[in-house]
């Protein structure tokens, strides 16, 4: 069984690795690099992306392999520090999109590592030992154990952020923390129900996080919005958004509109006012601040949006 396990995991890093290099790093200023974050080259981003990846995972492996990887609670909870900061720094550091992403690739280099670096190699010493009739080095078996809770408490949070490009509105660092506490309690209550009986406060606990997620990310209440002329709307739209989203893209290397959306009429922009909203607010659109849409640009169109 760990035989297909460990391929498992190996090829999903090494995918998932390629799909980071070709998407984020060969395409830095479109989905790593924010300017209004921080003023970054395309090199430098991507050197801190891999930077990042590799720190921490040697501080992680430091943490566990110093004496205080022996004391379960003291190294989850510096664990947890650490990953807090990891969220709130990336935030500081890079657009969100590729804030969440790299979240994720320290959570998913960590899983993998554990797997190839600790808990394999164990088995495999454990398993000659009991041919050989000798008796297997317990430090193997806590070693693995502990590297398997790991990665079981780290696979939906790396799983969320695999899918957050899709969902803007959750781009905060905040969000980004609760919701990890929130999959992990949910593995621990699966893994203590499996094991026997679970107390239901620790499922509850997880779906309060996604609770608390989802109010800190509620729209305000807002008042009406004042009246805006759609001939500056689409002024707005034809300079910062139709390059892409038109039925012939002007933007090069793009085909066709990005996900069928086309703005270059105004059927079709009255089509998308929601969307354009969400997108624009949350400034997941233009990706990177490409066409450097100013912010007195993004509240004309949210007015435009709420108009009744």
């Amino acid at each position: 069984m760990l035989h297909w396990f460990k391929w498992e995991a190996y090829w999903t890093w090494l995918t998932g690795f390629a799909l980071l290099a070709a998407m984020y790093y060969a395409n830095a200023e479109i989905y790593l690099i924010d300017p209004a974050v921080m003023a970054l080259s395309k090199w430098a981003a991507i050197g801190i992306g891999v930077a990042f990846v590799v720190v921490s995972y040697s501080i992680y492996e430091g943490l566990c392999r110093s004496p205080l990887g022996r004391n379960e609670f003291m190294l989850s909870t510096v664990i947890l520090f650490l990953l807090v900061l990891a969220a709130w720094g990336l935030t500081r550091v890079f657009g969100a999109r590729g804030a969440f992403i790299h979240y994720g690739a320290m959570l998913g280099t960590i899983m993998v590592a554990n797997v190839a670096h600790v808990i394999i190699p164990g088995q495999r010493r454990m398993v000659a030992a009991m041919s050989e009739g000798r008796a297997p080095d317990l430090k193997d078996a806590a070693m693995g154990k502990q590297r398997s809770v790991h990665n079981t408490y780290f696979t939906l949070p790396a799983v969320f952020t695999m899918i957050s490009g899709h969902y803007p509105m959750t781009w905060h660092w905040l969000a980004l923390v609760a919701l990890t506490l929130a999959g992990a309690l949910v593995r621990v209550w699966f893994v203590m129900r499996h094991k026997g009986k679970a107390p239901a406060w620790v499922l509850f606990l997880g779906i309060a996080f996604i609770v608390a997620t989802a109010l800190l990310l509620k729209p305000k209440s807002e008042a009406a919005a004042p009246p805006v002329a759609f001939d500056d709307v689409q002024r707005v739209i034809e300079a910062r958004c139709a390059n892409c989203h038109a039925e012939k893209p002007s933007f090069q290397g793009l085909a066709e509109a990005p996900k069928g959306v086309k703005l270059d009429t105004r059927p079709r922009i009255e089509a998308q006012r929601a969307q354009i909203r969400q997108q624009v607010l949350s400034k997941a659109m233009p990706p990177g601040n490409l066409t450097s849409m100013r912010e007195e640009e993004r509240v004309l169109l949210d007015h435009w949006a709420r108009m009744k």
